[in-house]
């Protein structure tokens, strides 16, 4: 094997600034894996919208929303063929409360991880991020992919199975979203609309009511949110493509959510609800049966309910709406790192912390959030 094929530990596959080398026999066309630039965004962004796995969080907006709000450096790496786009893998440098830290693709995604039009490709992209993630000292790769892929061989690589998603196929007509939801979940969202008379409604000038809602939530939850630089930076880059929904009964708000369109789908992705709107009135059986009835309006195919903790409220909430779960394809590639991350929800040794932040007035959790937040990717 040459020297090009051994840095990127993919045979066929050379390093940056390398000659290709020939895979297994077979002829291999030159290949170039280098660090992404922002001259890349555009061809980049058309090879992910193009790519059948290719999802929101794969694309350079999202890497520079995180950049501009969070402060994580971006340390995406692309592989060229003939000069053109031939595969991504999304990354960034993600400081940790303790030790180095870590390269993830992506920070504040529930997807990620490498696209190529071959599996060798996704293999090299890997292998590069490994060898630069290395030189510079990262504690681990931690890949966030959708669907299985063919692990790269390392000595020290783990897969989590802490987390589902839940994306089912929306109807082709409106009065078919009640229809087929279970029977106690359709009776809920009926009364909450019949008999309460809450109401879904659409703008982005809702985004502080949103905010305020999505701070409580995660109050309550005893965890910290985000900053408002990053729902903020999001609609900046992406625009018409983010939805704020707020679920109203008269002008009170109830519950709001923030979705994301992507192709023919819509992610349901950060969401908040007041306290005890959901015990008194329902409010969030209400607000994601209407918004996948809006979804259907807009002409949309598919509804994405996002990723949950399989041990978490909102994981079996997602399936009394009537989705299946999906496991997610997370991996860690341990490079100086002893053990995967550790400190979640799920964790019994967070509980004194969860506790203790939930009783806290929501002014203070909010100026810490913004602080602790960087750290929690």
């Amino acid at each position: 094997m040459s020297p090009a094929a051994e840095r990127s530990g993919v045979p066929g596959v050379a390093g940056a600034g390398a000659p290709a080398v020939q895979a297994r026999g077979a002829p291999a066309p030159e290949l170039e894996l280098r660090p992404s630039s922002p001259a890349d965004d555009a061809e980049r962004d058309d090879f992910v919208l193009a790519h059948p796995r290719g999802t929101f969080f794969h694309t350079a907006g999202w890497r520079r929303a995180v950049e501009q709000a969070m402060g994580h450096a971006p340390r995406d790496i692309v592989a060229l063929r003939d000069g053109k786009v031939a595969g991504v893998l999304p990354l960034m440098r993600s400081p940790a409360l303790w030790g180095p830290p870590a390269w993830i693709s992506m920070p504040y995604a529930v997807y990620g991880g490498p696209l190529g039009d071959a599996p060798g490709v996704e293999r090299g992209l890997v292998a590069e991020a490994l060898r630069r993630g290395a030189a510079e000292g990262a504690g681990r790769l931690e890949l966030r992919s959708l669907e299985a892929q063919e692990p790269l061989e390392h000595p020290r690589v783990a897969r989590s199975e802490l987390y589902a998603t839940f994306i089912a196929d929306l109807p082709a007509e409106r009065a078919e979203v009640l229809a087929r939801m279970p029977k106690k979940a359709r009776a809920e969202a009926r009364k909450a609309r019949e008999r309460h008379g809450l109401r879904l409604n659409e703008g982005v000038w809702y985004l502080e009511d949103f905010y305020r809602l999505f701070q409580e939530n995660k109050r309550s939850l005893g965890s910290p949110g985000l900053p408002a630089a990053l729902f903020k930076a999001l609609c900046g880059e992406f625009g018409p493509r983010v939805h704020v929904h707020l679920v109203q009964k008269g002008s009170q708000p109830l519950a709001g959510v923030m979705s994301f369109e992507w192709r023919d789908t819509l992610l349901a992705y950060y969401a908040g609800t007041a306290r005890g709107a959901d015990r008194e009135w329902s409010a969030s059986n209400f607000m994601y049966m209407a918004l996948r009835e809006w979804a259907v309006e807009r002409g949309l195919r598919r509804f994405d309910f996002g990723r949950s903790r399989k041990d978490s409220g909102a994981f079996r909430f997602k399936e009394h709406q009537g989705f299946a779960p999906r496991d997610l394809e997370y991996r860690f590639y341990l490079l100086r790192d002893r053990r995967p991350p550790s400190f979640t929800p799920s964790n019994p040794r967070t509980r004194v912390l969860r506790e203790t932040w939930s009783k806290l007035p929501l002014g203070v959790t909010r100026r810490l959030s913004d602080v602790v937040a960087r750290y929690l990717p």
